[in-house]
């Protein structure tokens, strides 16, 4: 699933593209495009001009010259891409915004994907209501965050991938901040000191950070940015999707272990289980 880096990279190609630009007209090729919370058709939004492209952690919204907001979440596989007029259409092609000489267009292979006209709530659509700021966000609060993570009582990968902690961290991300910062992954956020916690929270934004600046990560063609083209930032990548290979800091076996229906990758020397380690 694409996670902020991403998202961004999307969201600024986007913006460089379909700012003052009209929605002319608007095809809806696949029901399930249209999340089932929308207020309204997205055919509704005909006519709308794009005033600006925003963003909360995973989660887009295009801002408009009328009061709805056409909000949207790429979920596993959606991409939006420019095309010129009369381009031939993608095989997964679900929705098709007319913006005169150009097309943008959404596409999702595995339709987890969904767009969604949405009421405005301080200029962020009504869906993002429970989303935490995520770190590059101007409101994030560095405090508050931590103390958002103390008090999940959970594992701390659990709470890294937790939206309504901070937000735009997903499996791939949560693993290498947790390597840098040198914490297993299970271990319990009530037993990490608040430095604990903020340096991880620094690591997370330094990553994330690195990645975006390459265009984020991308393993197969289900994550392109709007020009059709990749991220680099697997090359760089210290222990996701690494089991097996040698731990780039201290040259043990990275490991990966089931965790909440989805893999963590770690280095069980540099991260050692909490027994362990006892409380840091």
């Amino acid at each position: 699933m694409p996670e902020l880096p991403e998202v961004e990279t999307v969201r600024l190609g986007l913006a460089e593209h379909v700012v003052g630009k009209k929605f002319k007209e608007i095809q809806v090729l696949h029901h399930r495009a249209t999340s089932p919370k929308s207020m309204a058709a997205l055919e509704s939004l005909r006519g709308a001009r794009i005033e600006e492209v925003s963003r909360r952690g995973k989660f887009l919204w295009f801002i408009l010259d009328r009061p709805e907001i056409l909000a949207g979440h790429l979920g596993m596989s959606g991409q939006f891409l420019i095309q010129p007029k009369g381009a031939p259409d993608e095989r997964h092609l679900r929705v098709r915004f007319k913006l005169g000489r150009q097309e943008l267009r959404f596409i999702d292979q595995r339709t987890f994907g969904w767009l969604s006209v949405e009421s405005s709530i301080s200029g962020r659509p009504s869906c993002v209501e429970h989303i935490a700021p995520d770190p590059f966000d101007k409101n994030f609060d560095i405090e508050a965050t931590i103390s958002r993570f103390r008090k999940k009582r959970t594992e701390i990968k659990r709470a890294l991938l937790d939206q309504g902690v901070m937000s735009g961290v997903g499996n791939i991300y949560a693993d290498e901040a947790l390597w840098r910062s040198k914490i297993h992954p299970e271990t319990r956020t009530e037993k990490l000191k608040e430095s604990r916690i903020g340096e991880l929270i620094q690591s997370a934004t330094d990553v994330m950070s690195q990645a975006l600046s390459v265009g984020g990560t991308s393993f197969d063609e289900l994550y392109i940015n709007v020009n059709g083209q990749s991220g680099y930032f697997e090359r760089s990548l210290a222990v996701y999707g690494r089991e097996g290979e040698s731990c780039p800091r201290c040259g043990s076996q990275i490991r990966r272990i089931s965790f909440a229906n989805r893999s963590s990758h770690f280095c069980p020397k540099c991260q050692p289980t909490p027994r362990a380690s006892g409380n840091r």
